[in-house]
């Protein structure tokens, strides 16, 4: 920038400049001892001679001078000693063919006159010279500059921060479950608005796939409950009591993990509307159609609660009683070694407890995923608990498991609280 300022000045600037930078080369080479003057051949000075060709000057002080390039000077306005004020300027030669550069500094009790001409300086000894004068005003200007630019980088950061905290603010505010929210490009800089317009399409797409899949899930279950129906019916016909026994267990189970699928399907589409249920009631249906079960197994089904009335919940009934099924039918098959198997009503919340021989370690989150079942023996599809933890994550709730080996399994349902509750007498079912 420095030197593009300096080779735009005009023609009598940069003659100026030039013999400024030539009359600070004869200055540090002259040296002034007694009544001798010399002019010492620095390399700054061999320099500008061999660059200028018909370069000459006359240095003086007083009555010493000393000359270079007497046969190429011509005649000057002025005669020598140099009389004139201290500083320094461009004058033209007394024929007015070319100019020459006086320089007039005050050397001691003496003044140092140098008059040069035809000088041919290199573009980087001008710079120099312009950089060595004029330092401190360029330390200025670049102290400002730099304070504009760190000012300006703050803000401009301080601005895109802000719009960008503006987008992850929109965004965290997407359900992931339904990703149908697209941010507003009128809420962000411009500098951000191609960015935005990806998000809004990859969300776009997400919804679409995730729209997809649920209305696959909830056509195949939906489609799965005809075969079954038929398949019930013909399971009446097997002669053997034992194997239609097993058969009909079978199908019901079958049947169970398909209304559950159709009942989440249609949680996730949100075509069935929450209302307050009585958590209570649904327990005691639960555990009254589990009875005949748990009574071939020899295991106590129990409730237990704190209080009178119902305990109301927003919810699906067909779902949560799909839920909480889950939970009692993975406690009657799982629940090695249990005796009693007790449901527990809390205030929004159910647990089924099992005093069996509990999990191996870290099986809890195992449990979670689709097709882990926790057993060994691989009885069971291993989508029930994935069902029940995505069925309460639809109701804005929670499944938890915890479990110590040798003592037993607790599963809990955890609900967000319906607003109104009433009462009803204490509940007690056992099956022995």
């Amino acid at each position: 920038m420095v030197g593009i300022f300096i080779w735009r000045y005009p023609l009598e600037e940069r003659e100026f400049r030039a013999c400024r930078a030539v009359a600070a080369v004869l200055d540090r080479a002259t040296v002034i001892d007694g009544q001798n003057l010399t002019v010492r051949p620095t390399p700054a000075l061999e320099e500008l001679k061999a660059d200028s060709p018909n370069l000459w000057y006359v240095v003086s002080a007083g009555d010493l001078i000393s000359e270079y390039g007497s046969e190429l000077r011509p005649a000057l306005p002025f005669a020598f000693p140099y009389r004139g004020p201290v500083g320094l300027s461009v004058f033209s030669t007394a024929d007015q063919s070319s100019t020459f550069c006086l320089a007039v500094a005050q050397r001691g009790s003496l003044r140092l006159t140098t008059m040069v001409g035809e000088p041919q300086v290199r573009f980087g000894r001008i710079a120099r010279s312009f950089l060595v004068r004029s330092s401190f005003s360029i330390f200025l200007v670049a102290l400002a500059f730099a304070a504009t630019v760190a000012i300006g980088s703050a803000l401009a950061a301080r601005f895109v921060s802000r719009g960008i905290e503006r987008v992850a603010r929109r965004a965290l505010a997407i359900n992931p479950a339904a990703p149908q929210g697209l941010i507003s490009l009128s809420e962000v800089p411009s500098e951000l608005r191609p960015l935005v317009e990806a998000l809004n399409r990859a969300f776009g797409e997400i919804d679409a796939y995730i729209r997809r899949q649920r209305r696959f899930l909830g056509n195949a279950a939906h489609q799965l409950r005809t075969p079954l129906t038929l398949l019930r019916a013909k399971i009446e016909d097997v002669p053997e009591p034992a194997l239609r026994a097993e058969l009909v267990r079978d199908v019901r189970r079958l049947t169970s993990l398909v209304s559950a699928m159709l009942d989440l399907a249609r949680l996730q589409n949100h075509t069935i509307e929450k209302r307050p249920i009585d958590l209570a009631q649904i327990t005691l249906d639960v555990l009254a159609d589990f009875s005949p079960s748990a009574l071939d197994a020899g295991i106590e089904l129990a409730l237990e609660r704190a209080e009178d009335g119902p305990l109301l919940v927003q919810g699906v009934d067909a779902a949560v009683r799909s839920a909480l099924a889950n939970l009692v039918g993975n406690a009657l098959i799982h629940a090695h070694g249990a005796r009693r198997i007790v449901a527990t009503l809390g205030r929004g919340n159910v647990s089924i407890d099992d005093d069996g021989a509990g999990l191996p370690d870290d099986a809890e989150h195992r449990l979670l995923e689709p097709f882990q079942t926790g057993n060994g023996a691989g009885d069971g599809a291993g989508l029930g608990l994935s069902i029940v933890r995505e069925i309460m994550a639809a109701h804005g709730g929670e499944l938890v498991i915890s479990s110590v080996p040798g003592r037993g399994t607790t599963m809990s349902l955890r609900f967000p609280e319906a607003s109104a509750t009433t009462r009803s007498p204490q509940l007690d079912l056992q099956a022995h």
